[in-house]
């Protein structure tokens, strides 16, 4: 052997080594490049938004990684991962394009509308992901899978175990009154906004000598028959001047549902809660009896969106910004931010009392039935049962959702949907906090799943995540801030990661 036939041999194994060293590289998963960085949520929102708008349409949608605190941006070509890669986050290159996904959604809404059924863009999976009830069977099924088998590229499609309800209750059981919901309180169901049967067992109907917290039957607050909280009503509940907290309950028309937030309208004391409560009850009071009436409806949306501002009859009530945290304690609120997948939130509700979980969806529709579709919608994989309809989601100090509906409660776990606070407040002129205290408005949002944009709307009209602009800041009225230059009308959602031209800000 000559030694150019060694000097060839040993340049080929040199390179046979290199590709060696390389290989593992070339093939790791994008998902855990070794260059990531580490950011809190409210860090990773703000890059998202960033990254989000200079990629344009070369990106496909983001995500919060919470167990490794990792910012993952979903992108269509190497050249724009390698961008994302230089500014810390995680690149992920995908096949479906945002165009495409939102393609997909406004197929299902013109050719899958079926009663049981919900969709939103994942950016997790880059598709969108369509959950079909229980009770989509028969006729319904084969409508529904003739229009997702082809979009199987784009679409998947997964059953619950439960049935698509809103979560409205009957006036009886309550959190802490025997044990969440009653045997009658499970029937508030897709038809029913009036009451739904008795107390379960345990229950003490408005109030009585189960209710936690030191007070007397009757003795809730202001007085008066029953209490407005639910199990420990000592951290801001009963009718008194006071006003509610959220995740009180609230009784009207035979139904119960829970306070979401207090806000102001104009100075004007208030609070929001679902929709498809406002509408069955144009009165509603802390009490089942009614002696203890706390507001009226000003404004109700729903189907299409689902809040309902609710005036406090007193004008001097000044009720604090606080959620109720069924334990005796409350937490402050002070602001309403946009939600954006992964988001770690909480729920309080005066049935189920305060549970947790993670934002899964962004602009999800869902048919709860008879015509009732709903666009816009956040989903999650936190609890809720009939009676905790209209309660607080929150982040730490930050709004976030009122609860809507779902399937499944707090004992085999389920989804559950709900409308974006940012929205309702920029439709209603509203702002979080009630009598001037310190609130924020719908501006200071947590982001998005990246630029879902206007495409994810369902029937209805309503083109869910055409949230536009970025609304009110704090202590801001009416639907923009300064600088905005106009706020999504009813039934508009926050865009899953849109930049718009008043993009909001996250957990900060």
């Amino acid at each position: 052997m000559n030694k150019r036939t060694l000097a060839l041999s040993g340049a080929a194994v040199t390179a046979l080594g290199a590709a060696v060293i390389l290989l593992p590289n070339a093939n790791a998963s994008p998902d855990k490049p070794s260059g990531a960085k580490t950011f809190s949520s409210p860090a990773a929102v703000k890059l998202a938004r960033t990254l989000a708008s200079d990629l344009g349409d070369n990106g496909a949608g983001w995500y919060y990684d919470n167990a490794n605190r990792r910012l993952v941006m979903n992108v269509m070509d190497q050249d724009s991962a390698e961008a994302v890669q230089a500014k810390g986050a995680v690149a992920k290159v995908v096949s479906n394009s945002m165009a495409e996904l939102k393609a997909a959604t406004e197929t299902l809404s013109s050719d899958a509308s079926v009663p049981g059924t919900a969709w939103s863009i994942d950016p997790v999976t880059n598709k969108v992901q369509v959950t079909a009830d229980r009770t989509v069977t028969g006729a319904k099924w084969a409508t529904l899978t003739k229009a997702t088998d082809r979009m199987a590229d784009t679409v998947s499609v997964k059953r619950s175990k439960g049935e698509f309800k809103r979560f409205d209750g009957g006036a009886a059981a309550r959190h802490g009154d025997g044990g969440g919901a009653g045997a009658g309180d499970m029937a508030g169901g897709a038809d029913d906004t009036g009451a739904a049967g008795g107390a379960g067992a345990g229950d003490q109907g408005a109030g009585g000598a189960d209710d936690a917290g030191g007070a007397g039957a009757g003795n809730q607050g202001a007085g008066g028959a029953g209490g407005a909280g639910g199990a420990g009503d000592t951290g801001g509940g009963g009718a008194a001047a006071g006003g509610l907290d959220g995740g009180d309950a609230i009784f009207g028309g035979g139904a119960r549902c829970s306070l979401g937030f207090n806000v102001s309208v104009d100075g004007a004391p208030g609070f929001l809660t679902a929709g498809h409560c406002g509408n069955a009850s144009r009165t509603w009071s802390a009490d089942q009896a009614g002696a203890q009436q706390v507001g009226t409806v000003r404004d109700s949306q729903f189907p299409v969106s689902d809040f309902a501002l609710v005036m406090y009859d007193d004008a001097t009530t000044q009720p604090s910004s606080t959620v109720d945290l069924q334990d005796g304690g409350t937490q402050q609120i002070g602001r309403a931010v946009e939600a954006s997948v992964g988001l770690k939130v909480q729920r309080s509700g005066s049935t189920t009392g305060v549970t947790d979980g993670t934002v899964t969806g962004l602009n999800a529709t869902v048919n709860y039935g008879n015509g009732d579709i709903v666009n816009g919608l956040i989903q999650t994989d936190v609890c809720a049962e009939p009676g905790d309809s209209g309660g607080a989601m929150f982040a730490e100090d930050a709004a976030v959702g009122l609860t809507s509906g779902g399937s499944g409660d707090c004992a085999q776990g389920g989804e559950t949907f709900f409308q974006p606070v940012t929205a309702a407040l920029e439709a209603t002129g509203a702002v979080i906090g009630a009598g001037g205290g310190a609130g924020g408005g719908a501006g200071d949002g947590a982001g998005g799943t990246g630029d879902a944009g206007d495409g994810a709307g369902g029937a209805g009209g309503a083109g869910a995540g055409d949230q536009g602009m970025g609304g009110a800041g704090a202590g801001d009225q009416g639907a923009g801030g300064a600088g905005d230059t106009g706020g999504a009308g009813a039934g508009a959602a926050a865009g899953a990661g849109d930049t718009g031209s008043g993009g909001a800000k996250g957990l900060d």
